[in-house]
């Protein structure tokens, strides 16, 4: 009787540690359960646009680990001049190629439409492999970084491009693609900001440490990406979109002048389609022009010359919080407006940003640069969510997972141009933010006349014989 009882009777203690087990776990599993409740939100669950949120989270999370280690290491850890030669030679090393290799990944991937899921998997996998590779690297500061940070930089824009093709194929029932790009951008930037302290922790304990922890983070979204449903990598009725007028293309295979084949069919361009499209483009290749700019001059600016009374860490985190808050209020508000008015929007938050930028220049200070780097943040998500709208009113369903992947090159490309001038630039604030409105006002110069009178106009709604 006594041996059944206490066969039965785990006694108190074990039941003591399994109501500790449990006390321990919960805040973690329902976390988790809170998440996959927000993310498959709204039918993003049963459509697979959930799976994708949280891959982005987890693409966010792994990136900014690579950031963190790096930067210890090619940017504090050595002298300011020092400093400035080694991201000059990494930006050499790593964007200059990327430049090249930017258009090539677009098109790429436009002809893989059937290994969407097989790419994004790549892309997290050879992450991880590369983050083991520099984990080597950052202790001694070899060249050896270089060429591994370049690969870590193709794989990942090579990410943002597939992801933009695919968010299109995912949309739940009744649900925008502008609500739907809000709620990918969110997740990241939440996933960003849990994960960068993390990394800056396992930096304390040693320099390859957050590369070991972007390694387990990127080994789990490899395993994620192949949990995304199968019409991801389904390309039927899709097309290639063409970032050129149809009248400009002779096509090797049979296309005449005016865009058509020789059967008659016309081949759809992103110009074809109006001028809201191509307009929107260039204005968010400003934006984005401006965000790499800031970034790379802001953080040579004051690490050398901090603000007044704070330290380089201090200064370099207002702009950093001011930048990422502003980027969420941004995407929040695109969100809510959804596809309103989407040319006005554009205007509207380009003429705040270059009305922002000649501020900082004329009273160039604390104040006046977190203010930008904030108006920065929230008016690229804007513009962004934005352009999202105007591809999905205006470019025919057969070509807009590919519209999606070719704007999104053509937006990294900025970001590198503008990543470029800020490291090239002498540290001078005035003249920094100078040319920062100076980007800007290209841009305008560019796209508004034409945003301007596609709204007076209307937008076509074309449709491809």
């Amino acid at each position: 009787m006594a041996a059944a009882r206490s066969h039965q009777d785990p006694g108190p203690v074990r039941r003591t540690g399994r109501a500790v087990g449990r006390a321990l776990r919960a805040p973690f599993t329902g976390t988790a359960r809170a998440v996959r409740r927000a993310t498959h939100a709204h039918g993003a669950g049963e459509s697979g646009l959930g799976k994708l949120i949280e891959l982005h989270a987890v693409n966010g999370a792994g990136d900014v680990m690579i950031t963190v280690a790096l930067a210890s290491t090619v940017f504090f850890s050595v002298p300011t001049d020092e400093a400035r030669g080694r991201v000059a030679l990494y930006l050499a090393v790593t964007m200059a190629p990327f430049v090249l290799l930017a258009p090539v990944i677009g098109p790429l991937l436009d002809r893989l439409p059937h290994g969407r899921r097989a790419a994004m998997a790549a892309s997290m996998l050879a992450r991880a492999v590369l983050a083991v590779a520099l984990s080597g690297a950052v202790a001694t500061g070899g060249l050896e970084l270089y060429p591994a940070a370049l690969g870590v930089l193709v794989c990942s824009k090579a990410y943002g491009v597939v992801r933009s093709a695919v968010v299109p194929r995912l949309l739940p029932p009744r649900f925008s693609l502008v609500k739907a790009n809000s709620r990918v951008t969110l997740a990241g930037l939440l996933a960003t900001g849990i994960a960068a302290p993390i990394g800056a922790g396992l930096q304390l304990v040693g320099s390859a440490w957050p590369l070991f922890g972007a390694c387990v983070v990127f080994l789990g979204g490899t395993v994620l990406a192949f949990t995304l449903p199968g019409k991801v990598d389904s390309a039927k009725g899709e097309r290639r979109a063409r970032l050129v007028p149809p009248h400009e293309a002779v096509s090797r295979s049979g296309t005449g002048r005016g865009g058509r084949k020789d059967n008659g069919e016309r081949r759809p361009g992103l110009r074809s389609v109006g001028p809201s499209v191509l307009n929107g483009l260039q204005a968010n290749a400003a934006h984005r022009a401006l965000s790499g700019f800031l970034i790379f001059f802001l953080a040579f600016l004051l690490r050398e010359h901090p603000f007044p009374g704070q330290s380089a860490v201090v200064s370099l985190g207002v702009v950093g919080v001011a930048a990422g808050a502003g980027n969420a209020i941004g995407t929040a508000v695109g969100s809510w407006l959804r596809a309103r008015a989407p040319e006005a929007i554009v205007v509207a938050v380009l003429a705040l940003a270059l009305a922002t930028a000649v501020l900082a220049a004329l009273f160039f200070g604390t104040v006046t640069v977190a203010a930008l780097s904030a108006v920065a943040g929230s008016t690229l998500a804007l513009s962004k969510l934005s352009l999202d709208a105007m591809i999905q009113r205006d470019v025919p369903e057969e070509v807009r997972a590919s519209a999606f992947a070719r704007s999104e090159t053509a937006l990294q490309m900025a970001w590198v141009v503008g990543g470029g001038i800020g490291i090239a630039l002498p540290l001078n604030g005035v003249l920094g933010m100078a040319v920062a409105a100076g980007l800007l006002a290209l841009g305008a110069a560019t796209s508004v006349r034409g945003l301007v009178g596609a709204a007076r106009r209307g937008s076509p709604h074309p449709r491809v014989a």
